[in-house]
């Protein structure tokens, strides 16, 4: 089951992560984002528990998710 968040207005989003190649220096990092359903692809896994050392923190404004170092 894909971790999941409920922000302040109720709306759940589910974590995800993504290997992407760096334009500029061809690099490959991982993004971690939330999305409003659980999706797969290419690339693209459904993550089951936040990575360490980071803490989700909610967009006083629009109320969407992400992580942010600890």
């Amino acid at each position: 089951m894909a971790y999941s968040y409920q922000n302040k207005k109720g709306q759940t989003y589910f974590l995800h992560s993504k290997d992407v190649t760096l334009k500029s220096t061809g690099r490959i990092q991982t993004i971690y984002y939330f999305a409003k359903e659980v999706k797969s692809g290419p690339g693209v896994t459904a993550l089951n528990d936040i990575p360490s050392g980071k803490t989700v923190v909610e967009n006083e404004r629009t109320g969407l998710p992400f992580l942010k170092k600890a």
